[in-house]
């Protein structure tokens, strides 16, 4: 029996072939045939603790017993509790929730839009965005990520977004200016080859936003949540938003997001100007607020900085004895090693599985690493081994 399947009933977008996964375990993953992987991937940064934990387990069968879903026509105990949690991480006023890191950046634009024409007058609606930088897939998300092949087929899409180049100063001095509400970034970019937001572009940006009063919107959907070794990686980068958008591991493998907003974008928002019905359940709060109790602890942050720094060490042996790795990318436990060729890239991947390592891609030419973050360095090393034996 194959642990693959083949052509199910799936959309043509995804593949046609499956690798099925059974079970997890710690850091490991199991297809059912029992074969087992080492998961650098942690479903595209959302396990940031791993799987098969008893404590995140019970508290999603506790609160089910209890309360599964009300929609927001009504509060619970756990979203208000974890609303307070969140907003007291910053200065936030507000946290509205959500699904997905897509619906947090919708909600975003939504809200700084709101502001801007409330406050600077109508026509100061656009927002600047970043090359290569990825937001998401609904059409205002979509059309924030300049990456063609992710818009080709779905135009016209929204008006208002321009893109300039990342971490390029002079155009973004030509290009910022009074008319945008709102600049979105990601302080490493994720899906776009993990670059990160250098000094100088944060000072420039921070100077021009403050000038013109323009909000700045950190995408933390991939970032946020102790992944790059802080709470949120804007505070690696040294960057300084008004709002901030997180997704991925916030209720640790369940779907929920959040977008965290200030006093003075709360002040001009309206009832009824945004909803959702599912976002800020019962229960996925309820997981929330101990995924962030966990992760929002220092010595926890600390650790994670200790397994990238041993991480990041071992990558850059791979890359002074493989003729094929040329560098090493990123920061905490969201890392990248670039390769010679992107047509290395899927080659490497496919070898990687087969010897028991789970990888993504990043950017052409990059794999990137994105393990749960309570990892070993025992358990490092093994991907480090498995690596280098298939490079």
């Amino acid at each position: 029996m194959s642990p693959f399947i083949n052509n199910p009933p799936y959309p043509n977008n995804y593949g046609s072939e499956f690798l099925v996964i059974d079970r997890g375990e710690g850091c490991y993953l199991f297809d059912k045939k029992g074969n087992k992987y080492l998961d650098f991937g942690s479903g595209i940064a959302v396990n940031a603790l791993g799987y098969g934990r008893e404590d995140l387990a019970k508290t999603t069968y506790d609160q089910m017993l209890k309360l599964v879903h009300i929609s927001n026509l009504y509060a619970t105990e756990p979203a208000v509790e974890l609303a307070k949690k969140l907003v007291s991480t910053g200065d936030f006023a507000a946290v509205h929730f959500g699904n997905s890191g897509t619906e947090a950046n919708e909600a975003a634009f939504k809200y700084a839009r709101a502001y801007s024409q409330r406050v600077k007058g109508e026509g100061n609606y656009k927002i600047l965005s970043f090359s290569n930088a990825f937001h998401g897939r609904t059409f205002g998300t979509m059309s924030a990520t300049p990456k063609e092949k992710y818009k080709a087929p779905f135009y016209p899409l929204v008006p208002g977004f321009e893109t300039t180049t990342f971490n390029n100063v002079d155009e973004l001095k030509k290009v910022l200016n009074g008319s945008f509400a709102a600049v979105i970034i990601e302080p490493l970019q994720g899906e776009g080859g993990l670059e990160s937001v250098t000094k100088e572009f944060c000072e420039t940006l921070q100077n021009i936003c403050v000038a013109e009063n323009i909000l700045i919107i950190s995408d933390e959907v991939q970032t946020g949540l102790g992944r790059t070794g802080e709470l949120y990686g804007y505070q690696t980068f040294g960057l300084k938003p008004d709002i901030i958008t997180l997704s991925k591991p916030l209720a640790g493998g369940l779907p929920l997001s959040a977008t965290l907003i200030p006093s003075k974008v709360n002040d001009v928002i309206h009832v009824g100007e945004h909803g959702t019905t599912f976002g800020g359940g019962p229960v996925t709060t309820a997981v929330a607020l101990k995924v962030l109790d966990i992760i929002n602890n220092r010595d926890f942050l600390n650790n994670v900085k200790a397994l990238s720094k041993y991480f990041k060490n071992g990558l850059q042996q791979i890359v002074n004895s493989c003729d094929n790795a040329i560098g090493v990318k990123g920061e905490g436990l969201l890392l990248g090693l670039q390769l010679k060729s992107e047509d290395l890239v899927p080659q490497i991947m496919t070898k990687c599985r087969e010897n028991g390592l789970l990888v993504l891609r990043t950017g052409t030419d990059t794999l990137r690493f994105a393990p749960p973050l309570n990892i070993t360095t025992q358990d490092i090393q093994v991907g480090l081994d498995i690596l280098k034996k298939v490079l």
